[in-house]
């Protein structure tokens, strides 16, 4: 599954910026962990996923995993992080993985999956004018916040039979099961995508509170929890999906405009965690008119590889089906 690859040239180019489009009893549940103080990210009047959750776990505490050099090695100590997501359109696509709300109102269609077998059979809502991701993976997210129910899919289609996609998944945003170990979702990793995104409204509101996504040129053939699943580009000895990296703690974000800021701090305290083959270090989020694009650009280009280190979330794990994680 390849990410929209937006060339650094973009930062030269002047974009307008002004807009938003806006269970059953889990696996691992330990009654005797309790849930992270704050609480987790709120979204359509839904959790996304409990606070206790692994993608809503600070990392800033944990150690730094014994592979952490060789694997930020392999993705480049020279790059630059990469805003994934914008205001603006690359070669006439809008830039960013977009997500969809419905009220429970939603038609429900059947798809016709690639993998069926490491699906969700569906059916799944598809909202009017359902927005779809204009680039190469063609991603479909709906959240029905009538159950707090997200539905993903990967290589959406419309065809003259009816609706097509790669592969798809379902997730309980109040539970904590994961995919059956080896089952993909509508990403590489297993993983859900909505969660990791960096959506403008958050960065607006001066906090994200949980993991982001990225993605890596050279993959392993294994992953690490909580992914479920690997596609691998390279062998053993590349960075694992599931792998979650984190911003070093003496970095200074003072330099840094607001709305940088925001995501850097983040990347500090929650990390980021490589969820699909892509351009390297770079940071899924939605689309929105309001993004300046010249300046995540040129800024987050500013962070590179070098300036981060991949933590061990293994103290995390309470049981590998389960993404309720251990609380610090």
């Amino acid at each position: 599954m390849a990410q929209l690859r937006w060339p650094f040239l973009l930062a030269l180019t002047s974009l307008l910026t002004s807009g938003c489009y806006g269970a059953q009893p889990a696996a691992g549940e330990n009654p005797g962990s309790e849930p992270a103080a704050g609480g987790g990210p709120i979204l359509a009047g839904c959790p996304v996923f409990p606070a206790d959750h692994v993608w809503n776990t600070p990392i800033d505490h944990l150690p730094v995993h014994s592979n952490s050099e060789a694997w930020i090695e392999r993705i480049s100590l020279e790059k630059g992080l990469h805003p994934d997501f914008g205001s603006g359109s690359w070669e006439g696509k809008r830039i960013g993985i977009p997500f969809n709300v419905t009220d429970g109102s939603a038609p429900r269609e059947s798809f016709t999956l690639r993998w069926p077998e490491e699906s969700d059979p569906g059916p799944y809502p598809v909202p009017a004018g359902a927005r779809i991701e204009e680039g190469d993976d063609h991603h479909l997210l709906v959240l029905d916040s009538s159950d707090c129910t997200l539905y993903e899919l990967f290589d959406v289609r419309q065809t003259a039979s009816g609706w097509a996609a790669g592969s798809g998944a379902i997730f309980d945003l109040e539970g904590y099961a994961l995919r059956p170990d080896g089952w993909t979702s509508a990403d590489a990793a297993g993983l859900p995508i909505l969660p990791g995104l960096v959506r403008y409204d958050e960065v607006a509101s001066g906090e994200i509170k949980h993991a982001l996504r990225f993605t890596a040129d050279w993959t392993s053939a294994g992953h690490l929890w909580p992914a479920r699943h690997h596609a691998p580009t390279g062998d053993l000895t590349d960075p694992p999906m599931g792998m979650r990296v984190r911003l070093r703690s003496d970095f200074d974000t003072g330099g840094f405009s607001p709305e940088v800021r925001v995501i850097l701090e983040a990347l500090k305290k929650y990390g980021m965690i490589l969820a699909d083959n892509g351009g390297d270090w770079f940071i899924s989020g939605e689309p929105d008119e309001r993004w300046n694009d010249d300046v995540l650009v040129a800024e987050l280009y500013r962070v590179k590889g070098a300036d981060f280190e991949v933590v061990d979330t293994s103290s995390l794990m309470l049981d590998p089906d389960s993404g309720r994680a251990r609380q610090p």
